[in-house]
């Protein structure tokens, strides 16, 4: 099995990467699957990510480097336990030390024919010199740890700009190879990635690439069932253990403020309502975090479950507009909100009642009725409307 780590800070492209690189090798043959790491305890890439098909195991609640050395460790084995997959891909939250997630996974000892593939991170080029304003230390340490360096989004850079930040990149991290990017074209670039960071027994589709039965040391036991796909499982699922010493060097290093929510939504909408709702809460939420943190750097994601597809709303940096994008969902029997919040330099109290405000209001102002899930529990605290 190859072990995969694409890191990068928030909002650099991770998810999109790690999707168009998972339809590559599936299109070989392989069989992958993806750790998602999400901040709070709602998961959100992992949905994406498995509306695309592939199986996903989710970690929530602080990042896979930080929250617990034995989640990683018995998610990997439960993964290859009841998957057995050619390809891992693991995606770190932005505010974790990639780095250290590819020691913890050298330190398990996987066995004959395990590989692990030359450390990634994602830049993003459009935000580059913003980063190193808002995020100096945090994101110098990321980029320093990388082995291959990505700029990502040359899409939606100047031409002029991109070989002044290959080279800022570079000198950050003399030793690493630097490679251009636009991870949402399966481009020429994109093939280039993916010779440099695939050995060539994968590239090939070679048999050899697959190792059959291979039977991992025993690391304790994990709390799931083998089973033939691989279903996303919560950290609290898992039985696992503090490293307060790791949350301090990643989560707190970072000074990000984060928060995650899910509402289901009591009644049906069609898809430009949706679209409304969507482009409303997040316009409000952008400018009120923007009154705290004037030159944010981070993410804010949403996605809005209409009665077919869903509306995912994205924004990474204080002088971006939202983008909006579709997700074809088929019907979505239980439609819901989800939020994802990470902002620089932002006191966490005042994010979570800017976001748990926005969403009820704008929702109460369209006359919908919304429920707030409690991660903790079955039920949820209703907002009746």
């Amino acid at each position: 099995m190859l072990t995969l780590v694409v890191g990068g800070f928030l909002g650099s492209g991770k998810t999109t990467t790690i999707i168009n690189t998972g339809k590559y090798l599936v299109d070989k043959g392989l069989k992958v699957a993806i750790i998602v790491n999400e901040i709070g305890e709602i998961g959100i890439d992992g949905d994406i990510i498995n509306k695309f098909g592939f199986d996903t195991k989710e970690i929530t609640n602080g990042c896979i480097c930080c929250s617990l050395k034995m989640g990683l460790r018995s998610t990997v084995i439960t993964l290859f336990n009841s998957y057995n997959p050619d390809v891992l891909i693991i995606e770190p939250t932005g505010i974790a030390f990639p780095n250290v997630i590819k020691r913890e996974v050298e330190l398990m000892d996987l066995g004959e024919g395990a590989e692990i593939a030359p450390l990634v991170t994602l830049i993003d080029g459009s935000r580059f010199k913003h980063l190193l304003k808002e995020m100096k230390h945090f994101s110098t340490r990321q980029i320093e740890d990388a082995e291959i360096l990505a700029i990502n989004k040359i899409d939606l850079m100047d031409n002029i700009q991109i070989p002044i930040i290959e080279e800022s990149v570079q000198q950050l991290n003399k030793k690493a190879k630097v490679i251009r990017i636009s991870a949402k074209n399966s481009d020429e670039k994109f093939y280039s990635f993916m010779d440099m960071i695939l050995p060539e027994s994968i590239l090939n589709g070679s048999p050899d690439a697959k190792v059959q039965e291979m039977k991992p040391k025993e690391m304790g036991r994990t709390s799931l069932p083998p089973e033939n796909s691989i279903s996303l499982v919560s950290k609290k699922d898992m039985g696992l253990i503090r490293d307060e010493q790791e949350i301090e060097n990643s989560i707190d290093a970072s000074g990000v403020a984060t928060y995650a929510v899910e509402y289901k939504i009591r009644d049906r909408m069609d898809l430009d309502r949706a679209k409304m709702i969507a482009r409303d809460i997040m316009a409000s939420i952008k400018a009120e975090v923007m009154e705290h943190s004037p030159e944010f750097i981070g993410h804010i994601k949403m996605f809005l479950d209409s009665d077919a597809d869903t509306v995912k709303m994205n924004v990474t940096a204080y002088f971006e507009d939202p983008q909006l994008e579709l997700i074809e969902t088929g019907k979505n029997e239980t439609p819901k909100l989800k939020i994802l919040s990470a902002i620089s330099n932002m006191d966490k109290e005042e994010l979570v009642k800017i976001v748990d405000n926005f969403a009820t209001d704008v929702f109460t102002r369209y006359g919908v009725e919304i429920e707030k899930i409690d991660p903790h529990h079955e039920h949820g605290h209703s907002h009746q409307h």
